[in-house]
């Protein structure tokens, strides 16, 4: 429409304006379609200008979700390189070419005899002491020979020691009194053995019946055992050894109850018992536990495992092994480390001559052991002097 000013007085100011015909149709002079009109009836959108300075539009594939999904991927796939890259290849070959090498921690425990004044008691035990041994397989395999374990101890020590272990025995008992005809084999448990020693009528009688009601099933040092325990003094026994192997574990037996420290139906239970009644009835021996040496576990095919990997009872070896130790501390008693610092799991090949037992290198390594702990307060380190 022609823009056209009329003033008030012009006699055409009431005339209808010209209008001009716009056709929508028509191309525009530059031969384009009209701006913001398609070739269509219905506008379309104003396309982006591809001039400088305009905004450029992003490829239609590329949205917030192709990102996320990006990001997850190169999430996942950094973890993936990192668990393929972490940590650096160790050949144990090259570790172990000079041996297992040694544990740096141990649970030695070793303290003197104390006087009445709770002072060190320093003597020298090769001097004519007497010493008497409880326990099972290690001490009584082989029993009398040369190379059975207590012989290898009097050689280290020159010490005389009586051999009162009983094999087949083990440190639990399966009541926590003695009942012959009920569990005959409690009797050969160290701690009644002490009973007997100490001049229990009771623990006596038990014995000699559980005897009779084994018959030839008894242990056959059994009687031996008794005879010697009744022909001495217990005021002449300068020191007490006592060492089970891992039967006790393999057999599935109690290891503590935390009810009762001095439960003699589990393995560190029956240790503090045994020591709680030498302390009071023997208060001048000294009293020395050593721990079972590492055994190895057995699959169902007989195949061996690690003792620190199947539980037949309460729990794993080295765990029994533990116990005994905070037993023994906890009544201030030596304590001789044989499972971490003897005979472990890396060397007990060379030292086992099976699963469980100890072979001659075995022993010669406890012996060595026992007389390291028997003579480590032989001295006073003040003034050199002997008891």
């Amino acid at each position: 429409m022609k823009n056209r000013k009329l003033s008030p007085s012009d006699p055409q100011q009431h005339r209808i304006p010209d209008l001009d015909i716009i056709d929508l149709e028509a191309p525009s002079p530059s031969g384009d379609a009209r701006p913001g009109v398609s070739d269509g009836s219905r506008p379309s959108e104003e396309e982006p200008s591809s001039q400088e300075g305009g905004k450029k539009r992003c490829p239609a594939w590329l949205n917030i979700h192709t990102v996320l999904l990006a990001v997850a991927v190169l999430f996942v796939a950094g973890i993936v390189y990192k668990v393929m890259t972490f940590g650096e290849y160790v050949d144990l070959d090259e570790i172990f070419s000079d041996g297992p090498g040694e544990y740096s921690d141990t649970y030695d425990t070793i303290l003197p005899l104390l006087d009445e004044s709770s002072n060190p008691v320093y003597k020298d035990y090769s001097q004519g002491a007497t010493i008497l041994a409880f326990g099972n397989a290690p001490f009584a395999d082989d029993r009398g020979s040369e190379d059975n374990l207590v012989s290898l101890m009097q050689k280290e020590t020159g010490t005389t020691i009586y051999n009162c272990s009983i094999s087949g025995s083990l440190m639990t008992t399966v009541l926590n009194d003695l009942h012959a005809d009920t569990a005959p084999w409690d009797v050969f448990n160290a701690y009644w053995l002490c009973n007997i020693l100490a001049g229990s009528e009771k623990a006596d009688k038990e014995y000699l019946e559980a005897l009779e009601f084994l018959g030839d099933e008894a242990p056959p040092e059994a009687k031996e055992v008794y005879d010697t325990l009744k022909s001495i003094d217990l005021d002449d026994v300068d020191a007490i050894v006592i060492m089970y192997d891992a039967s006790d574990y393999l057999a599935g037996r109690p290891m503590s109850n935390p009810g009762n420290a001095t439960d003699i139906t589990t393995f560190a239970g029956n240790t503090e018992a045994i020591i709680e009644y030498l302390h009071y009835f023997a208060p001048n021996t000294r009293v020395i536990i050593m721990s079972p040496t590492y055994a190895f576990a057995l699959e169902d095919d007989g195949t061996y495992i690690s003792s620190d990997m199947k539980r037949y009872g309460q729990d794993v070896l080295s765990i029994y092994a533990i116990l005994q130790y905070a037993s023994c501390v906890s009544r201030s008693t030596t304590f001789v480390d044989n499972i971490y610092n003897t005979i472990n799991e890396d060397n007990a090949e060379k030292y086992l001559e099976d699963h469980l037992h100890l072979n001659l290198k075995g022993r010669k390594k406890v012996a060595e052991r026992f007389a390291y702990a028997l003579n480590y307060y032989n001295q006073d380190p003040r003034t050199g002097a002997q008891e």
